[in-house]
């Protein structure tokens, strides 16, 4: 039971991840990145090739996946969403990018799904009775970390602050002096960046594949909707939620059943909460 639940917790905090870049970017600049889990699989390649084909140490790897990842996501805000005024057409520009990295990252390292070595031990670990791999503690451990880390930042950063400042009121902040175009682009950046130093760690347990960001963008929005937009705890508590539904489903029910039972939770859930479980409300004046 314990080995189910380490792996539960595994593939839930990559889904929490996920939510959390879609979180950095929705709450400085109101826009849904679709394409944040394939900047995520960008990075987990990345590291594929830094490790694997140019055999860098393992900081260089982490620069550079983090920095080439960061320059993607910033062109993406420039390219694709600065220049789209309207939220519905930046949507779909955001799809756009995300098919145009899944084009670029198949025509370069081709379809065939490639292992990411870890950099520490491989050594089947036993705690609490259930059987782990150092990279899945790892996982669990960074994702934990990041959301946390994050929420301190977020509160306690004139960046943090001023994000919060237009996610509660866009008009009011641009009053107040903030310049939102500066905050969205750094947010874009800054979720890039992420997803970039991601890819050496959560890459032994996902793979170099190309169907990675489809496998984790949708689970991903449920863990957020779940949790609530806006709210870093609640992307990590529908991450784990989402986690233990799929791994405990495919285990004991059925291995066709997973998706049916996530999509139910978040039906109950949105009947209960249309807002999630840790979301606002928002009220809006008429």
């Amino acid at each position: 039971m314990m080995t189910l639940i380490w792996s539960a917790l595994t593939i839930g905090a990559i889904y929490a991840l996920v939510a959390t870049g879609y979180n950095i970017v929705f709450t400085a600049s109101g826009v849904f990145n679709f394409a944040h889990a394939q900047l995520m699989m960008l990075g987990v390649f990345i590291a594929y090739a830094g490790i694997v084909v140019l055999k860098l140490p393992i900081i260089a790897v982490f620069v550079m996946a983090g920095g080439i990842v960061f320059l993607a996501a910033a062109l993406e805000e420039r390219i694709a969403i600065r220049p789209v005024r309207m939220a519905e057409a930046q949507l779909v520009t955001t799809v756009g990018v995300a098919t145009f990295i899944n084009g670029a990252v198949q025509r370069i390292w081709g379809p065939n799904p490639l292992s990411v070595p870890f950099v520490g031990s491989n050594r089947l670990l036993t705690v609490f009775g259930g059987r782990v791999l150092p990279y899945e503690i790892a996982i669990i451990v960074v994702s934990i970390v990041v959301v946390f880390g994050l929420m301190v930042l977020s509160k306690r950063t004139m960046i943090g602050l001023a994000m919060l400042a237009v996610a509660e009121n866009r008009e009011a902040a641009l009053l107040r002096g903030v310049n939102v175009r500066r905050l969205a682009l750094g947010a874009f950046a800054f979720s890039g960046l992420l997803a970039g130093l991601l890819g050496p760690i959560i890459g032994p347990q996902t793979f170099a594949a190309a169907g990675l960001a489809s496998a984790i963008a949708l689970y991903g929005f449920v863990a957020l909707a779940i949790g609530g937009f806006g709210s870093l705890p609640g992307g990590l508590i529908g991450g784990f939620v989402v986690g233990f539904a799929e791994e405990f489903t495919a285990r004991y029910v059925n291995l066709n059943y997973p998706d049916i039972v996530v999509f139910v939770i978040l039906l109950i859930v949105l009947l209960l909460k249309p807002d999630g479980l840790f979301g606002k409300p928002r009220e809006r004046a008429v």
